[in-house]
């Protein structure tokens, strides 16, 4: 689906805050309140807005990357599938490059992410992990 400047302003306000109300974002584009609405409808229906959320961060949460390489006969999709399936893992990501799939995922305590770190290198078609605590997040 292509996209026009004004997509890509809607999708850029949006990603700044997705509680804008509709109202603030059709005078920011200088279009009406209902062409906003059929525009994010629009993107929604299209995927190109996968879902709506919200950042946050908690005290005392740690939050680590996963490094994953697979190997086949095990495709690399299934694999991100089946870490996906576990609880606390908030992202994942298929990659290339020496690494197959970035995890992030979020735990109370280092012995979480070890747990976390378990779970992925026991399933099938995962062959290392290589894991990095998040020390400090800037948005």
């Amino acid at each position: 689906m292509p996209l026009d400047d004004l997509d890509l302003k809607l999708l850029k306000l949006l990603k700044e805050n997705a509680r804008t109300p509709y109202s603030k974002l059709a005078k920011e584009l200088g279009i009406s309140e209902s062409a906003v609405r059929k525009r994010i409808s629009r993107l929604i229906k299209s995927g190109i807005i996968k879902k709506i959320t919200i950042e946050y961060e908690l005290i005392n949460e740690i939050k680590a990357i996963i490094l994953v390489k697979t190997q086949p006969p095990v495709p690399v999709p299934e694999v991100s599938k089946n870490i996906l399936k576990i609880p606390g893992v908030e992202i994942v990501y298929e990659l290339t490059g020496e690494y197959d799939i970035l995890v992030i995922v979020r735990a109370s305590g280092i012995e979480m992410i070890n747990k976390f770190i378990d779970e992925i290198r026991s399933i099938p078609g995962v062959t290392s992990t290589y894991t990095m605590v998040v020390l400090r997040t800037w948005i």
